[in-house]
């Protein structure tokens, strides 16, 4: 189901929230052996060098992970509060330990399900790549430490973003729907948050004369170049080639991205949403008088010739539902989706073994978690750092 699917990779912030890019890749990652059952990790020497504050069945949460996810919090509701940081971090510092269980949890699912993750990290890998314009991602890995970023790290934080995404739109979001009766009401209930002003969506392809490069009076670099008559008559008579391949059946976005000499073209020639009074007198009156899919003639602008298309039009007042069915779709999904969630990762911790340090409370805990119990054999088994089913723990 599309709409599930994008839910699913949108929200599984409110899973994990700050904790998966607070470093999560130096937390254990799933399928290695099991932690040690000290509640401190030490060096041969004696000297501890990682306080353990959670064991989620066989993985650890450790202190160093605890304060990155805090600091990783304070620089998020700084950014998104600017008028009163400290009172949005001490509301949602509580959750730190609850939103690093959630993912430990998520983590161990995507292991019982097989999801490994591993091919779409190669493809997000190659998508920064592209994005980057890089030549390989061999070049992508020395940007990375080029920015002091460790490239082990930050590719096992990514894959444990895809699983937590996979498992969440596996086991939760997949499994939720909305009646048609639902979204009649919402519709109902929100019509006046849905009032709107007139607004057009345009795309645009723009062929800009091109000046002679040998011409002797040709301005300084830098400067703006003069334009012959016959540098014009080209960029119209190519526009109008553009126009007729439109009329003949050519994708717009198609000819945009490939001929469009615009900033744009590399978007399908999209500029975006405007409102009556964003454009010169010329153009609105030309685009606003036009229906959604329509394509304007050739138009002479100061950058050189232009074709607009008309990409949506929405008239002024609350918009028909079957405009905004989507946007309520989303709407409806996101409140299904947190309860859903939130039950779902409950589940988690009752089939789970967890054990918390003293003075660190885990807000998502159900009062039917199973509370471990250390033995000998336990921990000589743990020691040696051999695997065991997750129903044992290594406590």
């Amino acid at each position: 189901m599309h709409l599930m699917k994008k839910l699913s990779l949108f929200f599984v912030v409110f899973a994990c929230l700050h904790a998966l890019a607070a470093g999560q890749a130096a937390a254990s990652p799933a399928g290695q052996p099991a932690a040690p059952s000290a509640a401190q990790v030490s060096a041969p020497s004696g000297q501890v060098v990682e306080e353990i504050i959670t064991r989620v069945n066989n993985q650890i949460i450790t202190r160093s992970e605890f304060d990155r996810s805090k600091d990783q919090l304070r620089d998020e509701v700084k950014q998104q509060n600017s008028t009163d940081p400290d009172k949005s971090f001490a509301e949602r510092e509580k959750d730190v330990l609850r939103d690093l269980v959630d993912q430990q949890l998520l983590l161990d699912k995507g292991k019982d399900l097989g999801i490994t993750g591993d091919t779409d990290l190669v493809k997000q890998l190659d998508q920064m790549r592209k994005e980057m314009k890089l030549d390989s991602l061999e070049d992508l890995e020395k940007e990375a430490v080029k920015q002091g970023i460790s490239w082990e790290d930050f590719k096992q934080t990514q894959r444990n973003r895809i699983i937590t995404q996979k498992v969440i739109g596996e086991e939760v979001s997949n499994h939720l729907s909305v009646s048609k009766e639902e979204e009649q009401k919402f519709y109902d209930d929100h019509k006046s948050e849905m009032e709107q002003p007139e607004f057009i969506r345009l795309s645009e392809i723009l062929v800009a004369p091109k000046p002679s490069a040998s011409d002797p009076n040709a301005p300084a670099p830098g400067a703006q170049p003069a334009v012959d008559d016959a540098a014009l008559s080209a960029a119209e008579a190519k526009a109008n080639t553009l126009l007729k391949q439109i009329h003949d059946g050519a994708s717009f976005e198609d000819v945009a991205k490939k001929s469009s000499d615009g900033p744009s073209a590399a978007d399908g020639g999209a500029l975006g949403m405007f409102k009556r009074g964003q454009l010169a007198k010329e153009l609105e009156d030309k685009t606003f008088a036009m229906k959604a899919g329509e394509v304007t003639d050739v138009i002479r602008t100061k950058q050189g010739y232009v074709i607009l298309k008309v990409v949506d039009h929405q008239m002024a007042g609350i918009p028909p539902m079957k405009d905004v069915l989507p946007k309520i779709q989303d709407a409806l999904y996101y409140q299904k989706l947190q309860p859903a969630l939130r039950a779902y990762l409950t589940k988690l911790r009752e089939d789970a073994y967890i054990k918390y340090a003293p003075g660190y409370v885990d807000t998502g805990a159900s009062p039917n978690q199973t509370a471990p119990v250390e033995t000998a054999a336990a921990l000589a088994e743990a020691k040696k750092g051999k695997k065991k089913h997750k129903k044992l723990g290594f406590l």
